[in-house]
Order: structure tokens, then sequence, then C-alpha cells
């Protein structure tokens, strides 16, 4: 259940009755009354619209916690950017350059720009503004390795149950597919993984980052996985923009999705659901241009 409950306080001394936060409101918390706003609703989205836009600073919601936009690493500009006004080749730049990192530095990364990573990450939109989003940090490589050690035990149980021609067989009599699908798409490619994890050969699913990030959910959300994933990529994005490298680790999310032990072993609640899982770490690469894309399917509806 999301908590709906009003924490908007208006103060009446200071409120000159324009009505702007009654007409930015999607919650109809507020209302006008004798030429002053007043709160008359019984529930509120506490998206922050009303007092974002009051010009007078009269309104407060209480459920916003001002840490979240306090950061370690850099000083936020609080003023808000209106539409139109941003470059927009810059912020494509942005996008186009970040690029999946495989190669990255001894380097640690301070706990501070992941905490910063987070609080940038929650700045993305949420169904219905329910914010049921979690980060469960790795912040050092030894728990990293650690992770991974616990990801490889998993698809080391699932390439032996692949490996059964018989099993697959029968999953397919069944409709059961994945498995043999999973049989024929990876198996391969991951036994030559965990062969060399084992041998102490290079690290094919974290590539030697120093930190980690998973991205998973309360219950609760109207669009949690959206809401993840939107926050997934703010994260992505602003970690390029502190010189940080990031890759997002397929793998590691399907372990924690489908084995409950993988998500015990990083204290992860039953109840939650994982995401995305985040490689994060200085990067040990450097390109000349950005990167293209493949041709999107795009379509119109328009009616006669």
């Amino acid at each position: 259940m999301i908590d709906r409950r009003v924490s908007t306080v208006i103060d009446a001394d200071r409120c000159t009755g324009c009505g702007l936060c009654i007409a930015v409101c999607p919650s109809g918390t507020i209302s006008l009354q004798k030429d002053k706003a007043v709160v008359t609703g019984a529930m509120s989205l506490s998206c922050g619209h009303c007092a974002a836009v009051c010009p007078a600073g009269a309104v407060t919601v209480q459920a916003v916690d001002p840490e979240t936009s306090r950061y370690a690493t850099f000083a936020e500009d609080p003023r808000w950017l209106p539409p139109g006004e941003f470059d927009t080749a810059q912020l494509v730049r942005l996008m186009a350059s970040r690029r999946s990192c495989r190669n990255f530095k001894d380097q640690p990364v301070e706990r501070s720009r992941l905490e910063d990573l987070i609080k940038i990450g929650i700045k993305a939109p949420s169904g219905t503004n329910s914010q049921v989003w979690t980060f469960t940090i790795l912040p050092d490589r030894a728990s990293v390795v650690a992770f991974g050690d616990r990801v490889a035990l998993f698809f080391r149980r699932l390439n032996h149950l692949a490996a059964n021609g018989f099993l697959r067989t029968a999953m397919r009599w069944i409709g059961k597919s994945e498995l043999a699908h999973y049989y024929r798409e990876y198996y391969p490619s991951v036994s030559e993984a965990l062969e060399e994890r084992a041998a102490g050969g290079r690290d094919r699913l974290f590539h030697g980052a120093t930190a980690a990030m998973v991205v998973g959910s309360k219950p609760g959300g109207s669009t949690p996985k959206e809401d993840a994933l939107l926050a997934t990529q703010n994260i992505l994005l602003a970690a390029h923009s502190m010189g940080l490298g990031t890759c997002l680790v397929g793998f590691a999310a399907i372990a924690l999705i489908r084995d409950i032990r993988t998500k015990r072993f990083l204290g992860i609640p039953d109840n939650e659901h994982v995401h995305a899982v985040i490689a994060i770490g200085y990067p040990d690469e450097r390109y000349l241009t950005v990167a293209g894309r493949k041709g999107a399917v795009s379509r119109y509806f328009e009616t006669a």
C-alpha cells in the first residue's frame, strides 16, 4: 500500500491566493477558500508541485526529504530549468557517449559518489509518484567478487540442468521451452566463463568493477519495473558525468530474480523485486567517437 497521507502545509500569512498550486496539483489536495489556498483533500501524491510553483514560498510538503537534494560531490542548482532552455545537442552527446564499460581500473569508487548516484536516480519519474524503488550498494571489489561467486554458483546449477537433454525435451513437451532456449543461446559461453572464473581468469561478469548497485522495488508501486529502470538510466548517465564507467549486468540480475538464495545473500528482502544490476568503477578505456545505433521501429497512429 502506497502512503498517500497528506503532508502538505500552507502558510496562510504568506499565501497570496494566486491559485497556481491548485492548477498543478494532480490529486485535488488543495482548494481555494476565502482567497487563500487550503488543504482540503484526503490524499496526496507528495509530488511537491505545489511547493515548487508557489511564488510566495507558502507551501511545504513535509513528506519530501530535503536530504535527497543535498549532494556530497557537487552542489545542486535548485533553479527550475524551463523546457527548451537546455542544450539538446549536449544532452544527446552525453547519452551517446555513455557506453557499457568492460575494462575498469583498480581504483575504488568513493561511497559519497555511490550515495549521490542514488539521489540522482530517484529524480526519475515514477508511476503515481509511488517511489517504491530500492538500491543495494556493493561498495568495494571484495563485495563485488563475493556476489559474483554467488551468481556463478547459480549458473553452475542452471548449466547442470540445461545439460540434461531428457529434461530439456520434457520441458518442451509441457510447453516450457526456456531451458532449451538457454542451452542453445547461452550454455556454451556461460560454461566457458565459469571455467575461466574457476581458474582465476578475467572477470567476465563484472569486468573488474570495484563497486556495483542493485536496483529493485518494494511492493505497492503501479509501475515498479519501469520506475526502477528509469532510475537506472539516470544513474548510468550521471555516473558518466562523474567520470565513472558503468555496465548493466543482466546475468547477475537474472540470478537475483530467479534464485531467492542469491537475493538473500545480499540482504534483499524476499518481497522486493530486482530489476537491474549495475557494475560501477573508474573506466580503463577511452573512445574517439560516440556510438551509433541500429534503426528503430517507429509508427504513427492517426485518425482519418
